[in-house]
């Protein structure tokens, strides 16, 4: 529901550091995720190095985002029925014991694809559980002053993991091939361990009698709908990501076509990274100066504007800072969106609205990478750099031209 109050207010929310609660779960996340991230970087190298096959590799990579949007509206009703503390352990201890399987199977020389093939699709699920479940339960974790900076906190801890962390899981892996995964089993150890120090309830009280998975499922569906605001901009972010997910080939191809080498378009890439942490950084700071719906529109806009000028560049510099400018909006925006969304949201749905949020986002990436290749075929890297900052710009228009968002503000305790 919006508040018709405008949202104007610059009192210091309670430190997050007096908090032991965020501290234990944060703490544990950023452990897991950094061990995530050496795997990530590690999967396609082992199974390159088992096979010697790019078509096995790829089935690989895809199976976790194909586990993740069969999963996902399963685990957000799932999520809204269980305890969402219990569910956060026992997946950290099965993602643990799965990841373990690899390095033994792999010294015992007994390791299969089958078996690689079954940890990536039960690893999928259990992670896609978990995210679901750990964004369900942040609202009960903080207060409702102090969630837009641990929100914010969480994208930039993720964002520093991101932006070094392959360099890690490389030297990990020229170490011996299966220390990543290692280190990961290790990681998801240690969150469910902090996990196992948290005190207090993860989710509110269930009241009212217990439905079906089918019925609890569409409930969370026909929630969603029926809130315009939160329903359309879910449409919006879902077709920004679709932009985002054919941004990247496009970036790419290029960065080569002005002779780029890879070392240099890696450097583009650290620049996207650097901005990402700033508007991290600078996003609460924007956000108890701007109510929500003018934070949405100019910060639409000022990615619509930015994107066409990776098609002018004319060095690897200027798509650099272009890419730090265009990643310094994007956290800021998204920090707001989700803050809105979660504080908007009744504690027994979290769940599957986190869930079909992240369906639509994650799905829409996909589909953008793999259309990125035909765009290019038929347009060229140049002329699809523009029609992705044209369809930016619809979605800017869009935006602007939709009341509710325009008068959008945080919601507030009543």
């Amino acid at each position: 529901m919006i508040s018709d109050t405008r949202h104007n207010n610059t009192d210091t929310p309670p430190s997050l550091w007096r908090n032991p609660s965020y501290l234990l779960l944060q703490s544990g996340q950023i452990v897991s995720y950094a061990g995530n991230q050496q795997q990530f970087i590690a999967l396609p190298l082992l199974v390159l190095a088992l096979t010697r096959s790019t078509v096995q590799t790829g089935i690989v990579l895809g199976l976790n985002t194909i586990s993740f949007l069969v999963v996902s509206p399963l685990a957000g009703a799932l999520v809204d029925r269980w305890d969402r503390k219990r569910t956060m352990l026992v997946c950290d201890t099965g993602r643990m014991l799965l990841t373990l399987t690899i390095p033994v199977a792999f010294w015992l020389h007994a390791l299969s694809m089958l078996q690689i093939y079954l940890v990536v699709i039960g690893a999928g699920i259990l992670g896609t559980l978990f995210s679901v479940a750990n964004t369900a339960a942040l609202p009960n974790v903080v207060t409702r002053d102090q969630l837009p900076a641990a929100l914010a906190q969480s994208q930039a801890a993720y964002t520093c993991i991101r932006t070094f962390g392959s360099l890690l899981g490389g030297a990990l892996y020229s170490i011996g091939k299966v220390f990543p995964f290692l280190a990961n089993a290790v990681s998801f150890g240690v969150s469910a361990l902090s996990l196992g120090f948290i005190h207090g309830n993860f989710q509110g009280e269930q009241t009212g009698a217990r439905q079906s998975l089918t019925k609890t499922i569409g409930e969370g569906f026909s929630w969603l709908w029926r809130q315009p605001l939160i329903r359309f901009l879910t449409i919006i972010n879902g077709a920004d990501s679709l932009r985002y997910g054919a941004g990247y080939l496009v970036i790419v191809v290029l960065a080569q076509q002005l002779h780029t080498t890879a070392s240099g378009i890696g450097f583009i890439f650290t620049g996207a990274a650097i901005g990402a942490l700033s508007g991290n950084l600078a996003s609460n700071w924007i956000r108890r100066r701007l109510p929500f719906g003018k934070i949405a529109i100019s910060m639409l806009w000022l990615e619509a504007l930015m994107f066409p000028l990776y098609a002018v560049a004319p060095n690897a510099l200027a798509m650099f800072f272009i890419a730090a400018a265009e990643e310094l909006v994007a956290p800021i925006y998204n920090i707001s969106l989700d803050t809105y969304r979660l504080m908007s949201t009744p504690d027994a749905m979290r769940g599957r609205m986190s869930s079909t949020v992240q369906m639509i986002i994650q799905g829409a990436q996909s589909i953008g990478a793999i259309a990125s290749g035909l765009l290019i075929q038929s347009l060229g890297a140049k002329g699809s750099a523009l029609l992705l900052g044209a369809w930016l710009v619809l979605l800017a228009v869009a935006t602007t031209l939709n009341r509710r968002v325009r008068h959008a503000t945080m919601p507030t305790d009543q």
